[in-house]
């Protein structure tokens, strides 16, 4: 443990001292919010006020990521920024996973999600330093991953075809759609089989993928995505960060639809981003889980390993 705590300084350092000589902002950001995250497949904690009525709203919701707060003060003119911090994840908790962990999430204003995936490499390369290792780069788009791998077009496939390589895999499909296949493809298909010394970057998701990023108009359109692996190890997601609230709204309320299917709690929308999105600068951004980092940097599956005190020790 205490090996693990003088590694993570060093990484807490390391990030410092890379974005101190990019002239990035550290800030740091409100960890309760009167909103939550709408996204169908995380499910955020929430805790009640009990103070004066006059301070808010009393239901508060514990941050999933800074990414909401973080674009505000985009809008508001800050500039390039990052945040270090600890968020929540309700209901994830096992060998790879923890209910609270810590997060790295930064902003570069004037940048699209290429440019921002160079950086990226940079900062997980920086990190690999601290223990000696080097790692090669692939940097491939989606729908070429899903054919070299599986020989199959993700855009194009039948819902039988993208459940075939899956049938040796005891997986509940009710309720699955399109994405979720994609999704369970990645994890259980595609990831296994990434190079432990390279680290795979994905960029041009599907526009259903898109969450929080610009879609790109075409035949089919592609959310301006990307995700960084170490190995099998998902480490980063970024995107062309979308500025629309018109559309953002949208994409929250397909959410809501979907949480209200599944009889999930509806976590209410965040309003100040929505009025904000209007101001927000052309920007990219992207979030780097600092544990599932370490964990990489040490070849271990059990996240308990990089951390002072896991879940289950609280």
């Amino acid at each position: 443990m205490i090996a693990a705590l003088r590694q993570r300084a060093a990484l807490n350092a390391l990030i410092r001292g890379f974005f101190a000589a990019r002239d990035v902002l550290e800030v740091e950001t409100p960890i309760l919010s009167a909103a939550g995250n709408t996204e169908p497949n995380i499910d955020s904690f929430h805790t009640c006020f009990s103070g004066h009525v006059d301070a808010g709203s009393a239901q508060r919701w514990l941050r999933t990521s800074p990414e909401y707060p973080l674009k505000r003060l985009l809008a508001a003119g800050v500039g390039d920024c990052y945040e270090l911090g600890r968020v929540f994840r309700n209901g994830e908790a096992g060998g790879r996973h923890n209910p609270e962990f810590t997060m790295l999430e930064w902003y570069r204003v004037g940048w699209d999600h290429h440019r921002l995936i160079e950086e990226t490499v940079a900062l997980v390369r920086a990190a690999l330093g601290l223990v000696q290792r080097q790692a090669g780069l692939q940097v491939i788009d989606y729908r070429s991953l899903y054919q070299q791998r599986l020989g199959l077009d993700p855009f194009t496939a039948t819902l039988e075809q993208l459940q075939a390589p899956l049938a040796d895999v005891h997986i509940h499909a009710d309720g699955l759609n399109r994405d979720d296949w994609l999704d369970l493809l990645m994890t259980h298909r595609i990831q296994p089989g990434f190079d432990q010394d390279t680290l795979t970057v994905v960029h041009d998701w599907p526009a259903s993928q898109a969450a929080l990023a610009r879609v790109r108009p075409g035949t089919p359109p592609l959310a301006e995505r990307f995700e960084l692996y170490l190995g099998a190890v998902e480490l980063a997601n970024g995107y062309h960060e979308l500025n629309d609230a018109a559309e953002q709204r949208a994409r929250f309320e397909r959410d809501h639809a979907v949480r209200r299917a599944r009889g999930a709690v509806l976590p209410p929308l965040d309003e100040h981003l929505l009025a904000a999105l209007p101001a927000l600068p052309d920007c990219a951004g992207v979030a780097v889980g600092v544990d599932r980092l370490l964990m990489a940097l040490n070849r271990t599956g059990r996240i308990a390993d990089v951390l002072a005190l896991d879940f289950a020790r609280a």
